[in-house]
């Protein structure tokens, strides 16, 4: 029999939104399981049954399957998905004879076993890894979330096996990242689930050191195992020739005249500052530099079938928005983006928006992959949150520090005037700013921080 030292570390990814999910954290898994098997880890994920994604949340982007190292072992363990049921024929026969009961049944499983609707399928993936676990060990355990119940999985397949466990939060459990102020009353289970969890792990991870200064303070007793891992950009999703690295001959609009591109790549949702985006866009374009600019939505509306309308709505683009005679604001939606068009989209754009949600705790994934392109980047975001710590160097930043819109509208003026007036250079020192946040450079300390956790096992 081999000695652990003889062969690849073994790792349990407990990542319910993996490929070909495209919630908005999947980027982070996806990075996290392609980079661990590039250095010669055996990973192992368990991910969302595809049903769940396909039937129930309809968000799915296959491409992404196909980014995904094909030695990386994907099991997708079963969800009961009582809370999203609306079809009485796919009800159980419990639910069906005895709904009351069900109901209750359900709702003590949410306030005294596991706060969150997610619980079952954390457990049947600890089912499901210690069947693995008996034919081959596994080494460590990695959860990210949310959903919170992979940490109350790493938990339980820990006090079962003794396998050490890291938590990634690359979103907040008991902080409200978009109130700034705790997601659940003092007393609630989500405290004690997360204060267990975290005593128990080897390490806790956050994308930025605002959240790891906030969960220090609330467990000291843990916070020398706490790190931060920032996201990054995705090189193998930005097409060669663009993004950092790559030496356009010309840059800016082909000429004076032509009308300017401010782009927004991302998925729009209803946290997000979106009518002061557009009235911002809106009163910038009476200015001559900004005349028949046109501020492009490329993306996903929302991560669910029934976001679409009400985000068209805000943007002023629904079908009644002509009816009500409204002027034409310059904004248009362009749909979802292959991973192929990432990179053309960036290209083709003269001015990058970077809209986001949330207070000063946040910080954006697309944040990384904007800066990779090197254009002017106008932030339409609350002032201080964690972004502006990414941003902060980058030479062609323009933040108003504020959700004004006519202070909005004065920095997407200014940062069109940059457009227009950037030459090479200019653009490849602002490249230069994203070198540091490639996924690779990120997950560097975060792979070897593992290895130490199982070298001490």
């Amino acid at each position: 029999m081999k000695n652990r030292s003889d062969r690849r570390p073994r790792v349990l990814y407990l990542a319910f939104y993996f490929p070909p999910s495209r919630a908005s954290g999947v980027y982070r898994a996806r990075a996290t399981a392609n980079f661990l098997a590039s250095k010669d880890w055996d990973v192992t994920v368990c991910a969302a049954p595809l049903d769940f994604l396909y039937d129930v949340i309809g968000s799915v982007d296959e491409g992404l399957s196909e980014t995904v190292d094909p030695s990386i072992r994907v099991e997708r363990p079963a969800l009961n998905q009582y809370s999203w049921q609306q079809d009485l024929r796919s009800y159980s026969r419990l639910r069906r004879s005895f709904p009351l009961m069900a109901d209750r049944l359900y709702e003590f499983g949410q306030e005294k076993v596991f706060p969150e609707r997610y619980a079952s399928w954390a457990w049947a993936s600890v089912a499901r890894a210690l069947k693995m676990h008996a034919r081959k060990r596994f080494d460590v355990v990695v959860a990210t979330g949310n959903p919170f119940a992979s940490f109350g999985a790493a938990w339980l397949f820990n006090r079962l096996t003794g396998v050490p466990y890291v938590m990634d939060y690359r979103d907040s459990w008991t902080l409200d990242l978009f109130n700034d102020e705790p997601a659940f009353p003092e007393g609630d289970i989500a405290w004690s689930w997360e204060k267990k969890a975290l005593e128990r792990a080897s390490a806790a991870v956050f994308v930025n050191e605002a959240l790891r200064g906030w969960h220090a303070e609330r467990y000291p007793e843990v916070a020398d195992r706490m790190m931060v891992v920032p996201n990054g950009w995705d090189a193998d999703v930005i097409p060669e020739g663009s993004g950092a690295g790559a030496q356009p001959e010309t840059v800016g609009p082909d000429g004076p005249e032509k009308p300017l591109t401010f782009s927004y790549l991302g998925t729009l949702t209803a946290k997000q500052p979106v009518e002061e985006m557009a009235e911002a866009f809106r009163i910038a374009r009476r200015h001559p530099e900004l005349a028949g600019a046109e501020l492009q939505i490329h993306g996903h509306l929302g991560f669910f079938k029934n976001s679409p309308q009400s985000l068209l709505k805000r943007l002023g683009l629904d079908d009644a928005a002509e009816e009500r005679g409204e002027e034409d604001t310059g904004l248009r939606y362009c749909g979802p983006v292959s991973k192929t068009e990432v990179g053309e989209v960036y290209e083709n754009a003269d001015v990058l928006v970077f809209l986001a949600g949330g207070g000063k705790y946040v910080t954006s994934g697309k944040i990384f992959e904007y800066m990779a392109f090197g254009h002017p980047i106008v932030s339409v975001h609350a002032p201080g949150i964690a972004a502006q710590d990414v941003l902060d160097g980058y030479p062609l930043w323009f933040n108003a520090n504020s959700l004004d819109p006519e202070a909005l509208a004065t920095t997407m003026i200014a940062a069109g005037k940059a457009a227009r007036d950037l030459d090479p250079e200019q653009r490849e020192t602002a490249r230069r700013h994203a070198d540091v946040y490639t996924r690779e450079a990120v997950l560097v300390p975060f792979e070897e921080r593992l290895r130490e956790i199982v070298a001490k096992s």
